[in-house]
């Protein structure tokens, strides 16, 4: 112990500087991870209706309705389904070519696809629309693809309600443009000429957006919704196993952290290694003063 308080004292300037050396390479962010490679198309958003353009005069009169109207009691409902897979597959990159190949084929097409490849397990993610009289088809041949199928789920989003809500407020515009067209056949100056064709435009507008929202039901409706997630871990996956503990899911994990700090630590070494031509003629002159020194 004394020699070690010995050595200490007599090289406290090559013990800072070590120091130095090790927080500025620990601050280097030596020990960030791998980046990952992403290959991705952008989703179809659903499109909003404006609300917000002027109608005065007669649109006063026929004004929107406000709430919507009380559940209906169609026969023929409308309802969006959208589908969820977790699949342990042995290769990500493939698997994705070939579900989006399959939904091609089953007359659908993809929405969105990513791919990610980090230090551990590959995964990715792709969403692909089909046909909803061949979505159990479709579903089946992916599960086919997997190694192991670790989730499915299926919600179902009923919108009979909002659609025909938005008939509603289409017989209102279409009743106000008519009447609108009625007066600007009787206009007799140009200012009213003008007034009453800029509220065409706007009612004719708002007709657009309200048909626009109809057709995405429609075809939300007609085309199933497939989001599948893929990894060669299970535990990459959106889903929490059953099991509370698992020791070989234990082992693995302990594994992964104990390669993940090896690669740490020779990180370290080698930057230590390529900042010799720094450090170390430090050191030799901090040793060769204190030699020098009565």
């Amino acid at each position: 112990m004394s020699k070690l308080r010995g050595f200490i004292g007599k090289n406290k300037l090559v013990i800072i500087l070590l120091l130095v050396v090790g927080y500025l390479l620990v601050n280097g962010n030596l020990l960030s991870t791998a980046p990952t490679v992403s290959k991705s198309t952008p989703s179809i958003s659903r499109p909003t209706m404006d609300r917000s353009a002027p109608m005065a005069g007669v649109l006063q009169q026929e004004s929107l309705p406000k709430n919507a109207p009380a559940p209906s009691d169609r026969q023929d409902r409308l309802t969006i389904k959208e589908t969820s897979l977790s699949l342990v597959v042995g290769d990500v990159s493939k698997v994705l070519d070939d579900i989006n190949k399959k939904a091609g084929d089953l007359g659908g097409f993809l929405a969105e696809s990513k791919l990610d490849v980090g230090e551990g397990a590959t995964s990715g993610t792709i969403v692909v629309r089909v046909p909803e009289a061949r979505r159990q088809e479709a579903i089946g041949e992916f599960k086919k693809m997997a190694v192991k199928v670790v989730s499915e789920s299926v919600t179902g989003y009923d919108v009979t309600d909002e659609y025909v809500d938005l008939n509603a407020r289409l017989a209102v515009l279409e009743k106000t443009k008519a009447k609108f067209e009625a007066i600007l056949a009787g206009a007799g100056n140009v200012q009213d000429l003008l007034d009453v064709q800029r509220e065409l435009v706007n009612i004719q507008s708002d007709i657009d957006s309200v048909r626009g929202q109809q057709k995405y039901l429609e075809q939300s409706a007609k085309l199933a919704l497939v989001t599948v997630y893929l990894s060669t871990d299970e535990l990459s996956l959106p889903y929490t196993p059953d099991q509370a503990w698992r020791p070989s899911v234990v082992f693995k994990q302990a594994t992964r952290s104990l390669i993940g700090t090896a690669r740490a630590l020779g990180g370290v070494v080698i930057w230590v290694a390529v900042f010799t031509p720094i450090w170390l003629p430090a050191i030799i002159i901090v040793r060769l003063i204190k030699r020098r020194k009565p």
